[in-house]
């Protein structure tokens, strides 16, 4: 029988602010086809989801590499 690891709340996080931003960019190319300036909103939305997604990848690299005795110089 295998061990279960515990979920890792980060990458979890991770894939949810990738898909909310991939609907948010969907949303916004079909709100600006229509002719909606709502589709600003959907580009705002797309941008902080992308910083959330690259802050949660970022942030489990640097445990990993912390876990492995690899810490970075810079």
């Amino acid at each position: 029988m295998t061990a279960q690891t515990k979920p890792d709340p980060t990458r979890r996080i991770a894939v949810y602010a990738l898909v909310v931003c991939l609907l948010a960019v969907v949303a916004a190319i079909v709100s600006f086809a229509k002719g909606s300036l709502l589709g600003i909103v959907w580009v705002l939305m797309a941008g902080l989801t992308s910083n959330l997604w690259w802050f949660s990848v970022r942030k489990r690299r640097a445990e990993q590499a912390a876990a492995e005795g690899n810490l970075p110089t810079a």
